[in-house]
């Protein structure tokens, strides 16, 4: 969505109701969820939260070292 939209936040609060599915990656590169990446993913998830979604972010993204520790922390970075 980075990609072909650039307003992540701005999108899923103008189309919220037609999205029921939300999913990350990191940009560039669908890493970690952590600052190195272009997305602030709290803040993707604040927006989320905001517009009454209740259902599973799925956690998709290509981990560069131990995949548990990245998990744990994106779901500590999502749990808003």
């Amino acid at each position: 969505m980075q990609i072909m939209e650039g307003d992540v936040i701005r999108t899923i609060r103008d189309h919220a109701d037609a999205i029921g599915h939300y999913h990350t990656a990191g940009v560039p590169g669908r890493h970690e969820i952590d600052g190195t990446q272009e997305l602030n993913y709290r803040a993707i998830c604040e927006a989320i939260v905001e517009k009454g979604f209740t259902g599973y972010l799925g956690q998709e993204f290509i981990p560069t070292r131990d995949p548990m520790t990245s998990l744990r922390e994106a779901v500590v970075v999502c749990d808003v």
